[in-house]
């Protein structure tokens, strides 16, 4: 069981056997390969995503037959009856995470006001747009450019200094832009640039601590659970034991 592939739909398909099976949230999150604290909040209404349930018997990654077994029996571990296809991803813009995507405007305002040498292209490849887009936004007929600010595509966590950085060489060398009139700014934007990149990895940090915690948290809740399950069995051992003896 531990080789078995996921569905292709995890999220997904996790909600669609809570709401319309029996079987249990250990069962569920074993299958969809998800943590069991996250079956738990999609059954109680509390996942901060509202997935759209996924049927994985209409999808042949599992039998009705699977599900019954299931929930005949809570300890049953639910087979895949047909691992899903793999999907590669084709080249296209870079997959900006949906949080993230209201800030491309400013990024992108941010860019084109600081450095107008770099092409549609490039920004379109940097920040995940479309040319439609940034066309929009220098135009000023954006839908909502009254909203949008200019601001560092780095700090608002679309790019990373580095990727900026090669970016705009490329296109100052590409625009014939000499180093000589920058040569006096450069110490002052290379110190402001390494001042973004450690508050960056500072924010990175924290979060990843919070997460690591929370992580620690669901896996001790899940111990004491099974830790529970097992003393509920207990009792039944020191009296074969004693057979045994006798």
């Amino acid at each position: 069981m531990a080789d078995q592939p996921t569905p292709l739909m995890p999220h997904a398909t996790a909600t669609w056997l809570v709401d319309n099976t029996g079987l249990s949230f250990e069962q569920i999150a074993e299958f969809c390969g998800i943590h069991i604290l996250e079956v738990q909040a999609m059954a109680d209404d509390l996942a901060g995503a509202k997935y759209t349930g996924r049927d994985p018997v209409h999808a042949g990654e599992l039998t009705q037959e699977e599900i019954e077994k299931g929930q005949a029996d809570p300890k049953y571990a639910l087979k895949m009856h047909k691992a899903p296809l793999a999907v590669s991803r084709t080249k296209g813009p870079r997959y900006t995470p949906v949080s993230k995507r209201q800030d491309k405007p400013d990024g992108i305002a941010w860019i084109l006001r600081n450095h107008p040498e770099v092409t549609d292209a490039q920004i379109s490849k940097l920040i995940g747009t479309t040319r439609n887009t940034i066309t929009a936004i220098r135009e000023r007929s954006h839908w909502n450019i009254q909203n949008i600010v200019a601001k560092d595509p780095v700090t608002l966590g679309l790019c990373s200094q580095r990727e900026l950085d090669a970016v705009v060489a490329k296109a100052a060398k590409k625009a014939g832009i000499t180093d000589e009139v920058a040569s006096d700014e450069r110490l002052g934007s290379d110190k402001d640039a390494l001042i973004s990149e450690l508050k960056a990895e500072r924010v990175a940090a924290a979060k990843a601590a919070v997460e690591a915690a929370q992580e620690a948290e669901a896996e001790a809740w899940l111990e004491a659970r099974r830790a529970a399950e097992a003393g509920e069995e207990a009792p039944a051992a020191p009296a074969d034991a004693s057979d045994s003896d006798a």
